[in-house]
């Protein structure tokens, strides 16, 4: 089965309790061309719970958009597989790569990069399963002593994976130094499936970037899309038509964060959406006059009108 055709611009990549419904909306508005939803536990899902399946609705607005599955066990996963099929997603991506230790401890996540026969048997479990194409999001490896980003690349497409993205850091690393390209390359020399790179791109320099230096067929932006989703927009302007689109003025950001967290509150409900909104608030004045005292501000917000007040009170205090 083959994976979407999309365009060399920028995807959104997923990101647990940040790139919700509203926040894909938005990017997916702002220029992503493919967007990936939270990670949801496969256990969770085959065991009924009704939170972990909401992780796999999908609005029109969204697409295209792949659901996200952990699992340490090929069973589970592929029973999984047939629930979240009936989400008619774009296509099922496979997590190997989230190092948070709760995912790890339990064998799943970026811990599968330590057993890759176990792997390959969820993959392959996965995509007998799917009527959908069946991705694989992995690390360079688990550690700098045992860097298998390639063999896992291989065994990926031919476990039948139909693209794999690559986190160009291990799992000891987090996400802190620099992302290595240079594995991403290696694996994209390997195989013949889509390559997708995925790490430290948070400017349209860097997406051309891992391009040109990587030879991937697409490039994935997670925290540098938060509190920045026209980042989509400029690397989709700069790379389709070659405009080098500036940063939205002061107004056009704050109009955005409106939209966007008001979303969040009609999907979600005030009280669970403002709490949340207040990381997204945070990102979103990074940068602005008087940041940190904004921040400590959106900090406190518990209703939607808290958050209108802050903006007209930013707005009316404008140096721009």
């Amino acid at each position: 089965m083959t994976m979407l055709s999309l365009p060399k611009t920028a995807a959104l990549a997923p990101m647990a309790g940040a790139a919700d419904r509203a926040f894909r909306e938005i990017c997916i508005e702002m220029g992503a061309c493919y967007a990936v939803g939270e990670m949801a536990s496969a256990k969770g899902l085959v065991y009924g719970s009704a939170k972990t399946a909401a992780l796999l609705e999908i609005a029109p607005d969204e697409r295209p958009m792949a659901v996200q599955l952990f699992c340490d066990e090929a069973e589970f996963m592929a029973k999984a597989v047939e629930i979240a099929a009936k989400f008619s997603p774009d296509a099922i991506d496979i997590n190997m790569g989230c190092p948070a230790p709760k995912i790890t401890s339990g064998g799943a996540g970026s811990a599968l990069m330590k057993n890759l026969p176990l792997a390959e048997k969820i993959i392959r479990a996965a995509v007998k399963a799917s009527p959908f194409p069946v991705t694989v999001k992995i690390r360079k490896g688990w550690d700098s002593g045992s860097v298998n980003a390639v063999e896992a690349a291989v065994m990926a497409e031919r476990a039948g994976a139909s693209a794999v993205t690559v986190h160009g850091r291990t799992r000891e690393q987090m996400y802190a130094p620099p992302v290595d390209l240079e594995i991403i390359r290696a694996v994209k020399e390997s195989v013949s499936i889509p390559v997708i790179g995925n790490g430290d791109v948070n400017s349209v320099d860097c997406a051309q970037q891992m391009y040109e230096r990587t030879g991937c067929d697409l490039v994935m932006v997670g925290r540098g899309a938060l509190g920045r989703p026209w980042i989509f927009r400029q690397i989709k302007e700069k790379l389709l038509r070659g405009i080098n689109e500036p940063e939205p003025e002061l107004d056009e950001k704050l109009s955005i964060m409106l939209r966007h967290i008001a979303k969040a509150v009609e999907y979600k409900g005030e009280y669970a959406a403002m709490r949340e909104a207040r990381s997204h608030a945070a990102w979103y004045m990074k940068g602005m006059p008087g940041a940190s005292s904004l921040r400590r501000r959106a900090g406190t917000l518990s209703r939607f009108e808290d958050l209108e007040l802050l903006v007209r009170e930013i707005m009316g205090s404008s140096r721009y």
